[in-house]
């Protein structure tokens, strides 16, 4: 096996037993991306030569003695609206051509002093939130999009070019791609991840995540990043686990892939002892999806303005709009919007204790749609976005047509290790072939 086929905590064990190098990792890394890059696009930035020599520094150190942090030697892909400071941080935006900025993101600092190493910038649609989409391919067919607007970084650790990456959610840019290009991603609770550095287009709804080819994979960052963790016990496994099936307000754009895999995922959960049972969430919930449209469109308007005054005739159309309010917001409908959110959030935690530990929902309407024009439809993410939930993406299997199909588990606020522990539980029995986008990509 290439070192670049290695999970990050397969890697990170043979680090620690010294039969992996930090520069074997990133060989393996730099390697693959020079075979598979020309046809899948995920990168706007690279500099292979900086990054030998960032992981013989690496290596050095860990010679030498030095103390490891949680995430050492481990590769990173960092989607290009988070500031790096040794990397420009474009936002895919003809704006910004080249712009490098003089500090790194907070997240992207907490990654390099924890020892991991930061491989290179991923495409992404321009600011993540509208105008140029992203070039980046799905890698089990080119001719698909990999989703977005994290299109690079899912398409990066979906093809074995890098194991670990940062991508960001303001409606479903997340979670989305992890499901159309079989990977495992964490959207954390609102506010559990600093944003400093990072370009918003709705202060409050934007959130950084990441991705990682197995659950382990996400909890082993996530401790990097000290993610909120609950009193709450967690099973061992999957039985007397209570799951609530969710097909959420917005069913009738489910497509027969993702109807398949929640159906999987529910009847595979039952048959390992979970207590599976349909959820259908309060009247109340059912305008969610418009107010965040609403949130979106206005606080979107009050994040490009700068660019609208400064850059208003390479500024593309749809971010104008937002500046324009061309959605027509109200005042009232914006103030009943963030209401509606608010006495949503608490209504929907009081869901969980007794009879529930979590719920199981759609990631995506289904498979990857076809094009690069489009990212697919954000519809089964906006709600769980605007109730600032943690979300955990994990892969069910393929659909019709041979591409990744996936699920979302969702908790209360704050309860984001918790939610990984029982993604862990859960995982081996809702995606019962790990290794299967290993045998068909290599």
């Amino acid at each position: 096996m290439e070192p670049c086929q290695l999970t990050a905590t397969e890697a990170a064990a043979l680090m620690r037993a010294r039969k992996l190098s930090c520069e074997e990792l990133v060989r393996s890394c730099l390697a693959r991306i020079a075979s598979r890059d020309p046809l899948i696009h995920a990168w706007l930035y690279i500099d292979p030569d900086q990054i030998v020599r960032n992981a013989r520094e690496l290596d050095k150190r860990a010679a030498a003695g030095a103390a490891k942090g949680v995430l050492h030697g481990m590769p990173w892909g960092v989607k290009d609206i988070i500031d790096t400071s040794d990397q420009p941080t474009t936002h895919n935006s003809p704006i910004y051509p080249g712009s490098q900025p003089g500090r790194d993101a907070a997240c992207v600092g907490i990654v390099r002093h924890s020892g991991g190493l930061i491989l290179g910038k991923t495409d992404t649609v321009e600011f993540a939130s509208g105008g140029r989409k992203a070039l980046s391919c799905n890698p089990f067919n080119p001719a698909h999009t990999p989703g977005g607007s994290s299109s690079g970084s899912g398409a990066a650790v979906g093809d074995f070019q890098v194991p670990l990456a940062f991508g960001t959610q303001t409606g479903g840019s997340h979670i989305r791609p992890a499901a159309f290009n079989g990977i495992y991603g964490i959207k954390p609770s609102w506010g559990a991840v600093s944003r400093e550095g990072v370009r918003m287009s709705s202060v409050t709804l934007d959130t950084v995540g990441w991705y990682g080819r197995c659950v382990d994979d996400l909890i082993m960052v996530a401790e990097a990043f000290r993610l909120p963790k609950s009193a709450q016990p967690v099973p061992p496994g999957p039985e007397g686990l209570r799951v609530g099936l969710c097909r959420s307000p917005v069913w009738s754009h489910i497509e027969p892939s993702g109807e398949d895999a929640l159906r999987l995922a529910g009847l595979r959960l039952r048959d390992a002892g979970a207590i599976v049972e349909d959820l259908v969430l309060p009247d109340p919930f059912n305008a969610l999806h418009e107010a965040h449209a609403d949130i979106v469109a206005t606080e979107g308007g009050t994040s490009f303005l700068p660019e609208y005054l400064s850059s208003y005739a390479i500024l593309a159309p749809d971010l104008r709009d937002k500046v324009e309010n061309a959605r027509g917001v109200t005042p009232d409908r914006l103030l009943a919007s963030y209401a509606l959110a608010d006495s949503c959030r608490p209504a929907f935690d009081r869901l969980f204790g007794r009879g529930l530990d979590v719920i199981v929902t759609p990631s995506a309407p289904g498979e990857a749609p076809e094009g690069l024009h489009t990212t697919g439809n954000a519809i089964f993410n906006s709600m769980w976005t605007l109730l600032h939930v943690p979300c955990v993406a994990i892969p069910v299997g393929r659909g019709a047509k041979g591409l990744p199909v996936g699920i979302q588990l969702v908790g209360p606020r704050l309860s984001d290790m918790r939610l990984l522990a029982i993604a862990k539980a859960t995982a081996p029995v809702i995606d019962t072939d790990p290794k299967a986008a290993l045998r068909e990509l290599w």
